[in-house]
């Protein structure tokens, strides 16, 4: 089990592989509400169409604004967080142009707030996870195996020259 998967077991996180199968109306409710193959109904984006985009790059993030203009302090958070450790490279999408988007995402994880964060197709959470992970050294981790080096080991080497 990934470190990532651990922690959302332990922490009672929903994790994008524990939904695979569901219907994108089962994961939001738990009950059929007849969503069929398109999945979702109600007007939200349908589950094959936000597997792509989780899929379409190692790194992908559903936030409000853009990471130039995040347009709140979790999604900005997260922004930060990643330029930290060098990721410049990754694939974001601003829900608020996109309402069905929006709702589709939280259908998929099952997870209610935006920002949203997956690795590799892998839902890892919001700004508190991707937060915590920072601080306990998980996320340096995570990007290595994503084949990212995290620009903090750099920083640290530096630190230890001096």
């Amino acid at each position: 089990m990934s470190r990532v998967v651990w922690a959302a077991w332990r922490l009672g996180i929903a994790t994008a592989r524990g939904l695979a199968g569901r219907p994108l109306s089962q994961a939001a409710t738990g009950a059929s509400e007849g969503g069929g193959a398109e999945g979702g109904g109600g007007g939200s984006a349908s589950r094959e169409a936000v597997e792509r985009l989780v899929r379409a790059h190692p790194v992908v993030v559903f936030m409000k604004g853009s990471p130039e203009q995040p347009l709140c302090g979790f999604s900005n958070a997260v922004v930060q967080i990643l330029r930290l450790h060098g990721v410049e490279d990754y694939n974001a999408h601003d829900v608020l142009q996109d309402p069905d988007l929006r709702q589709g995402i939280k259908n998929y994880s099952n997870w209610p707030t935006i920002p949203q964060v997956y690795l590799n197709g892998e839902f890892v959470g919001g700004c508190d996870i991707l937060l915590q992970m920072h601080q306990n050294g998980d996320l340096v981790e995570e990007l290595k195996k994503l084949g990212i080096r995290s620009a903090l080991l750099d920083a640290e080497k530096d630190q230890d020259k001096k």
